[in-house]
């Protein structure tokens, strides 16, 4: 790490520093808020200016719109020749793959009678619905007539593509029409844009499955995350934007729920913008949600679930705890995460209900509360959850409300509860970029999703960590937090806590490998809590607008410097590491 590198940490240590020094002293500070708590028309127009903002930033360059739809489907053994017309020289043969794993033989010949090895392809689990380049051996002679692909079992392969010296596309002759029909769509070389990348591999596959009506792939998870993963494949295609979409549209979503949340919270428009603004930028929020894995929808759900149990205790309605429960279902349908946060809403319901038969509420008015939660927080989460595997019934020939009652569907979700069970209590695994908890709550270790070194020197990689504003000052915004929840009690600054703890500590138990992206829930109460430190001091520091305003620019900048590592594009290799490697265990 060079000095300059340096230089960077420490002056964002620095702002912090001196944003928590004119912030009002816990033990002084006036808890209450001010402004308005209903929704405005300049809450909306604020609201929608970072939303668009946000969705530019999010929807550009998320992956490619077009790729291989017409798979041709290899029986085991079975060869596909192609005929180049004449012998050429050939540089590299691409292929782009589908479903079912194997691997094929690649032969070259000039005469179509003796054939001759050239490569073997691997068409295993990691390597679906992505751009291969066929490594020819050595001794392979470049100049050729025919190729020939065999397939050891049954594979789908997408599109073939073979190119001459400089690149360019040669045309071939097979009968294996689906194989050459899609040539628009080959690329230069095999990029994060068009192909899949990390869990994409499980998650995009799985949603690819359902609807096809196949036997799931990844069943280690709850299956409705990848169902509405396949939204976005239904309206798009089995193409990189369409299976990235559903995941950066309920990132977008998240703004919304989270202004109003904070609305609720602190009134006024000031510390709602700049709370989502934070949040909107903070790096995990951008690069998780641009992948197509489940992480995104969990964090969704948790948002309304709090916000919803949020209204409830202070002074809502029935519905609102009926809506929270019913999120908490849907949440636990995409992730088993969101059982944590079911336990956070458990605390604080208990802790609104003991206040209330402190103050003379009636043990009859208890009893039905209690019966209601188990309906909407137990009856029908596990209705939905149950509901949600729909699409492994209709993948074994079920179909109908009928088959929700049939032994078969019920043994296929059991059997899935104890394969999911038994999976992450074994996932032990040593893995270069793997976490534990007390390296996430200070960024100290990022998961590196993707790396690409070009020849120019530059470099395309991106990985999910926290901005570093909001990991460190959010922190300590959390214990703030948490003295004022103690000695000052502080309700709001309690829920937050609670829902912070409810995220992390799980954690601090499971032993199986984790990584920094399973902070990602936890970001949404680091964001709470800084808001409350951006209220405090709207009423007790007299330059709080320079404070809080300052704060979230820092945020935006250092999301626009660091940029290139969280969205993939293309930087010199050099710069990104004097500029952007703030720790040794930073991958970039």
């Amino acid at each position: 790490m060079s000095g300059i590198t340096l230089v960077f940490p420490i002056v964002t240590l620095l702002f912090i520093l001196l944003f928590f020094l004119g912030c009002p002293a816990p033990k002084t500070a006036e808890l209450g808020s001010i402004g308005r708590r209903s929704f405005s028309r300049r809450d909306a127009l604020v609201l929608g200016l970072i939303v668009i903002i946000y969705s530019a930033v999010a929807f550009y360059n998320l992956g490619d719109t077009k790729a291989p739809q017409s798979f041709y489907r290899f029986e085991p053994n079975e060869s596909v020749e192609l005929d180049l017309g004449r012998e050429q020289a050939v540089s590299s043969l691409m292929l782009y793959t589908g479903l079912n794993t194997g691997s094929y033989t690649v032969e070259y010949s000039h005469d179509g009678e003796y054939w001759y090895t050239a490569a073997t392809v691997e068409q295993n689990y990691a390597a679906l619905f992505k751009w291969l380049n066929a490594e020819f051996l050595d001794g392979t002679d470049a100049n050729t007539r025919y190729i020939r692909l065999t397939a050891d079992k049954e594979l789908y392969l997408g599109e073939v593509a073979v190119k001459g010296e400089n690149g360019s596309l040669i045309e071939c002759k097979t009968n294996a029409s689906e194989l050459f029909d899609e040539q628009s769509v080959v690329p230069d070389y095999q990029y994060y844009l068009n192909s899949t990348y990390f869990d994409e591999i499980y998650h995009a596959r799985t949603a690819y499955e359902h609807l096809q009506g196949i036997n799931p792939y990844e069943i280690s998870h709850p299956p409705l995350g990848k169902l509405i993963i396949a939204f976005g494949i239904k309206l798009f295609g089995m193409v990189p934007f369409g299976w990235r979409f559903s995941g950066t549209l309920f990132g977008v979503g998240m703004l919304p729920v989270l202004y109003v949340l904070l609305k609720k919270m602190f009134g006024g428009i000031a510390v709602p913008a700049c709370g989502t603004a934070i949040f909107a930028f903070d790096f995990m929020h951008f690069t998780q949600t641009r992948i197509a894995t489940i992480d995104t929808y969990a964090v969704f759900f948790i948002l309304l679930m709090y916000l919803f149990m949020y209204l409830y205790v202070n002074g809502g309605r029935l519905r609102h705890l009926a809506l929270s429960g019913v999120f908490f279902g849907i949440g636990v349908a995409c992730k088993w995460t969101c059982l944590y946060a079911g336990a956070g809403l458990a605390v604080i319901w208990l802790i609104h209900w003991i206040k209330l038969l402190k103050g003379g509420c009636g043990a009859k008015r208890f009893i039905k509360n209690c019966l209601f939660c188990l309906v909407f927080f137990v009856a029908i989460p596990c209705l939905v959850y149950y509901i949600s595997y729909f699409a492994y019934g209709t993948a074994r020939g079920m179909h109908g409300v009928g088959m929700f009652f049939t032994k078969e569907y019920a043994d296929i979700v059991i059997e899935n509860q104890k394969f999911m069970f038994t999976y992450h209590s074994g996932v032990h695994s040593e893995h270069p970029y793997s976490s534990r908890w007390y390296q996430w709550v200070l960024d100290i270790r990022p998961i590196l999703y993707y790396l690409l070194y070009f020849d120019n020197g530059t470099r395309s990689s991106f990985g999910a960590f926290l901005n570093p504003v909001l990991c460190w000052a959010g922190l300590v915004a959390v214990v703030m937090c948490a003295y004022l929840a103690i000695r000052r009690k502080d309700r709001i600054s309690a829920f937050i806590v609670i829902g912070y703890l409810a995220q992390l500590l799980p954690w601090v138990f499971i032993t199986r490998t984790t990584f920094e992206y399973h902070y990602f829930p936890s970001a949404v109460f680091l964001t709470l809590a800084l808001c409350r430190i951006f209220s405090l001091m709207r009423t007790g520091a007299r330059c709080w607008r320079a404070n809080v305003y300052g704060l979230t620019a820092l945020s935006v900048i250092l999301f626009a410097v660091f940029y290139p590592v969280l969205s993939g594009q293309p930087v010199n290799s050099e710069l990104a590491t004097r500029l952007l490697k703030w720790m040794p265990s930073w991958p970039f």
